[in-house]
């Protein structure tokens, strides 16, 4: 293991973290988001956003990890900030001669990727990173490690207003003038934070909900359906052949082609419909108030729209699977379970059909 050299400007460094107050200070909502989001976007199971003090790397908010904090000499994040400017991604930490005898590599959390971007302040002084993590060695997309470093810049914003608040706490001394200020830094906040929750809900390659914010949507609306009684389906969509195409024609066409079945999808649902990114190549839609027979004619709507949109490259089809809720029983899980075995008939069975399951 070799511990990481400390920067050239290490007591600048320590005394402009002092400035930001942030060490062992309490868990915050908008510090929460930035790691909640940096796990989704990148796919992980673990994100941290970490702060590099003296002789200790601390926790400020993490997704996926216990503790609070670590020694400096076995942190991933400790060598990150030695590069103020870039990400710091270690594909395999057992291939890396500067990781593959950390404890935390061969022994728990078992890592074995990393992704750190340094929280880095005005003047250049890195403070820490906001870093992604695995138990497998992996890869991030650009679009991945350039979110990765957007996000480490909203976190820097972040501390930024908190340090302003702080200053603006201590030197305005007339009250009035300090309560609108106040209040034009903290809906300033709201701003960042309102943006940074709709981020966290949204896919960002098709603008479609995300698997997360359907996994509410779909509680919500079963509960709905109990509560009054009324039918509730569900239509799983894979993209027909999308490796081949991908493989065939490029991983930007294929994100092009997301976008425009993502969008065939938005223009063909009815307004109460919540369709949704489930997940790769496959989406799912939520339809409220519709029977087994209803939600079979909505699959052949959203089958045939896509079937006819006249693609660049060959044309694409989709297989749809559709469940209904039939009896109160049966949860959401059973539902998604129906239509998922569904989808898979479809494809079976030649793919470019929709096909109903039976809740089990």
């Amino acid at each position: 293991m070799k511990a990481a050299a400390h920067p050239p400007n290490e007591a600048q460094r320590l005394k402009r973290l002092d400035d930001y107050h942030i060490l062992d200070s309490m868990a915050e909502q908008a510090y929460d988001d930035i790691t909640f989001l940096a796990s989704q976007i990148c796919e992980t199971p673990i994100s941290v956003m970490t702060f590099i003090d003296k002789d200790r790397q601390w926790f400020k908010s993490k997704v996926g990890l216990s503790g609070s904090e670590t020694p400096r000499d076995l942190a991933f994040c400790a060598h990150a900030i030695l590069n103020p400017d870039n990400v710091m991604v270690v594909p395999d930490a057992l291939e890396d001669q500067r990781f593959y005898d950390n404890p935390f590599v061969t022994s728990d959390p078992s890592i074995r990727f990393y992704a750190g971007a340094p929280l880095v302040t005005p003047d250049g002084a890195a403070l820490g990173t906001l870093c992604v993590l695995d138990k497998a060695p992996r890869k991030l997309s650009d679009a991945q490690l350039s979110a990765l470093q957007a996000l480490s810049r909203q976190a820097m914003s972040q501390l930024e207003l908190r340090k302003a608040l702080s200053i603006l706490a201590k030197d305005v001394e007339e009250r009035a003038t300090y309560e609108r200020r106040l209040e034009a830094y903290q809906k300033k906040l709201e701003t960042i934070n309102a943006s940074l929750s709709e981020e966290s809900q949204t896919d960002k390659l098709t603008q479609l909900p995300n698997r997360g914010s359907f996994d509410e949507s779909l509680v919500e609306e079963y509960e709905r359906a109990v509560r009054r009684r009324r039918p509730l389906s569900l239509a799983m969509i894979d993209v027909d052949s999308f490796k081949k195409f991908n493989d065939q024609f490029g991983h930007r066409a294929g994100d092009d082609a997301l976008r425009t079945v993502a969008a065939i999808l938005s223009e063909t649902t009815r307004p109460a419909d919540i369709a949704a990114r489930y997940g790769g190549e496959e989406f799912v839609i939520i339809l409220p108030d519709t029977t087994e027979e209803g939600a079979l004619v909505l699959a052949e709507r959203f089958r045939k729209a896509v079937q006819n949109h006249l693609w660049p490259h060959r044309p694409m089809t989709v297989s749809i699977g559709v469940s209904t809720l039939t009896d109160a029983r049966f949860d959401a899980h059973a539902l998604v379970h129906a239509a998922d075995n569904a989808l898979y008939e479809s494809k079976s069975n030649g793919r470019n059909r929709a096909t109903s399951g039976l809740l089990e």
